[in-house]
């Protein structure tokens, strides 16, 4: 007889825990700094910094330890991001560079979907300017 399944298992658990967390994230800065649009926009003095506070925040965020608020404080998504163009091509390069680390991951669909659902809700959200005209 099957046990039944760990209902405390969370998502961070299911997908392999830090080990998945820290591919998806590497995989991400990967793809950002090859690109144009969003490269730009990380700190290019800082990108191994950038690295870590991502990859706490989804950690967190997907119900790992609590890495980001312990070193950093609330999430606060909207106010971090205030201080940044981020428009909707940006947001939109950021997706893309998301979803290409999700795919490198090769994770049953269900949960390749969660993340990049995420990732389009995320930078939906983030978006504080239009276009340049």
């Amino acid at each position: 007889m099957d046990a039944p399944p760990d209902e405390t298992e969370t998502f961070y658990d299911h997908v392999g825990g830090r080990a998945t967390f820290a591919a998806l994230i590497g995989g991400f800065f990967e793809e950002v700094r090859a690109d144009p649009v969003v490269g730009p926009i990380y700190p290019a003095d800082d990108w191994a910094g950038a690295e870590t506070r991502l990859r706490l925040f989804y950690e967190q965020f997907w119900g790992g330890p609590h890495g980001y608020s312990e070193s950093r404080g609330a999430p606060m998504l909207k106010m971090r991001h205030m201080a940044y163009t981020i428009t909707p091509a940006v947001a939109q390069a950021w997706v893309g560079c998301m979803e290409r680390a999700v795919d490198r991951l090769g994770l049953p669909e269900g949960a390749a979907e969660e993340l990049r659902a995420y990732a389009l809700r995320a930078a939906a959200y983030l978006i504080n300017a239009d276009e340049p005209s």
